[in-house]
């Protein structure tokens, strides 16, 4: 979807595939059918953007046929779906049973990181829509925060030099600009805006920048106007948002707030937790260690677990939907646009608590397109108005036969289908 902001800038909202476990290409052209389509029409849309994650090995098979992103390109437009952005933070196996740290691997000091990114840019330049200002795509911020010696800090420095070489690279050979965004998460080399600025300030601007997710900056307990105006004043764009909510227990120390935290402890994914008594952020690593004591109770909680953007959580928790809508305030409020790309990364649906999980295809659709219908209708809020734009559907839509599916190999399913789970 497209919105107008007041100072005529074109804000692209979308949601992001990596809830979808697709990885291989025929899994990525079923998740446009079985999920993103739907989307688009439950929410009565003409034009959905889609934030694409592309694994490692899909970008691969991509960049290995002479005609892939031009096919994947038409598929797109077959069903009413546009991308401008992708999200290049996990490289691989993002649903595997068990993620957690592997998730900020290969970081930025291993050349493979480098290689992935730019491929990843070079996919994206041939999927923007010809009237697209600009693409993007998310990276991890540098890496997990330990180890991370000098030498460490000078090699990623110089891997950062190379990515804007190759994105200028990118375009003059393609005639399409693509920034890359660097995601700052709790426990990592840039886990808040005052590292963001220490790092990325002044490098390459118009290239680099940082992907803000509105979770991890809730996490962190940073206020998005402070916030916003370091990056400014470090000379930091903001190249992309991801529109996210974190838990947060106020009374940590409460039995029943306890209780409710436990379900969602929970095996694939990391879910740093942090507390800020008296303004101090301290924290550790995963909500289990808080839970047995790592972590002192006597302030709130906020927890990085990506929770629906529309649904309130059970009490006695609550969402940091409020400070997301700070921050989209902040953002997209004020006289200028300060981001053109919004996109919706709810993760988590399949490890919620499972009697919150959505039930089948059907229920995560509409959940997904429920967290849209809420971010739109909190960009008109804001005084940004829809853009429609005529959507001709391709003569040249690629047959079923394109993409076949072996019949030895099951058809990937992103959520099994049976009672209690998405």
């Amino acid at each position: 979807m497209r919105f107008r902001h007041a100072d005529g800038t074109t804000v692209h909202l979308a949601y992001c595939s990596n809830v979808h476990q697709a990885e291989d290409m025929t899994g990525v052209v079923d998740q446009l059918t079985e999920y993103a389509e739907p989307v688009r029409a439950a929410l009565g849309a003409d034009l959905l953007g889609l934030g694409l994650w592309l694994a490692r090995d899909v970008v691969t098979e991509l960049s290995a046929r002479p005609d892939g992103v031009r096919r994947l390109r038409a598929e797109l437009t077959a069903r009413g779906l546009e991308t401008v952005t992708l999200n290049a933070f996990p490289y691989g196996g993002f649903h595997r049973e068990v993620v957690k740290k592997d998730v900020y691997l290969p970081d930025w000091t291993d050349p493979a990181r480098l290689r992935y990114t730019l491929d990843c840019a070079r996919v994206l330049a041939g999927l923007l829509p010809d009237d697209a200002r600009r693409g993007s795509v998310s990276t991890l911020p540098l890496a997990w925060r330990t180890p991370w010696p000098t030498a460490a800090r000078d090699t990623a420095r110089r891997a950062l030099d190379e990515l804007a070489a190759g994105l200028a690279d990118i375009e003059r050979e393609t005639g399409r600009t693509i920034r890359v965004g660097f995601e700052p998460e709790p426990g990592c080399v840039v886990e808040n805006t005052v590292q963001a600025a220490r790092e990325l300030g002044g490098l390459h601007p118009e290239r680099l920048g940082v992907c803000l997710d509105t979770c991890h900056l809730a996490v962190q307990f940073e206020e998005p106007d402070k916030a916003l105006r370091r990056l400014a004043d470090a000379g930091v764009p903001v190249v992309k948002v991801q529109a996210s909510c974190a838990l947060q227990a106020d009374d940590p120390a409460d039995p029943e707030a306890r209780t409710a935290l436990a379900r969602f402890a929970e095996p694939r994914f990391l879910h740093q937790t942090r507390t800020a008594p008296g303004g101090a952020v301290t924290g550790v690593d995963d909500l289990p260690d808080a839970l047995t004591g790592a972590l002192a109770p006597d302030s709130a909680w906020r927890v990085h677990f990506h929770a629906p953007l529309h649904a309130a959580a059970e009490p006695p928790l609550r969402t940091t939907a409020p400070e997301l809508a700070a921050a989209l305030d902040a953002l997209l409020g004020g006289p200028q646009a300060l981001t053109d790309h919004v996109e919706v990364e709810t993760y988590t649906w399949s490890v919620l608590p499972e009697h919150l999980r959505p039930q089948g295809r059907e229920g995560l659709v509409a959940g997904l397109a429920a967290e849209l219908a809420w971010t739109r209708d909190r960009f008109e809020a804001l005084g940004l108005t829809p853009e429609t734009k005529t959507r001709h559907r391709r003569h040249d839509r690629p047959r079923q036969q394109d993409h076949p599916r072996p019949q030895d190999h099951p058809r990937p399913q992103d959520h099994p289908r049976k009672e209690g789970v998405a």
